[in-house]
């Protein structure tokens, strides 16, 4: 299988899991969007490309499972419950092992930003919060902190100081 191709089948399957809610959808499409052009812009290989999109897609996969099964789901649940849903969803695909290791791997902690190892990683974070400072409507002051804090490729720099209209 094309790796666009998987790509789309895991973005319906992924629809398919969050059916009803609109807001998770359109999150995972934005994330996987500029995962997708931040890893382009900084020059990924392409078997790092597709395990970064493929991660960008199900990142979220826990929310609701999460709401369903505690009531709520914080950060640390996302990260302690998404890698096995992950898995699941993935299973079809006939990705190698190591490949859904490391999707599961990112899932498990695209909320820890401590320790943050492989450009796959620092790109999923880098689109994830380029997400959430609209839809959260981060103050401009707290997304240049964090900018300057947590992000290092060019290309999601470029993105956040244009989106957010920042200082260089």
């Amino acid at each position: 299988m094309q790796s666009n191709e998987m790509i789309d089948q895991i973005t319906w399957k992924m629809v398919d899991h969050d059916r009803g809610s609109a807001k998770r959808i359109q999150h995972f499409l934005k994330v996987h969007r500029f995962a997708q052009l931040i890893g382009r812009g900084e020059g990924l290989d392409a078997h790092t490309q597709l395990v970064l999109e493929c991660a960008a897609l199900v990142h979220d996969i826990a929310i609701g499972p999460c709401k369903a099964k505690y009531g709520r789901c914080t950060g640390t649940l996302q990260e302690q419950e998404g890698p096995a849903y992950a898995r699941d969803l993935l299973a079809e695909f006939q990705l190698p092992q190591a490949d859904v290791d490391r999707i599961g791997y990112l899932v498990a902690h695209h909320h820890s930003y401590d320790n943050i190892q492989g450009m796959d990683y620092q790109i999923l974070v880098e689109a994830d919060f380029l997400v959430n400072f609209h839809e959260d409507k981060m103050e401009k002051e707290t997304v240049q902190e964090t900018m300057n804090r947590i992000f290092r490729t060019e290309t999601g720099k470029r993105l956040c100081r244009t989106m957010f209209d920042l200082d260089q």
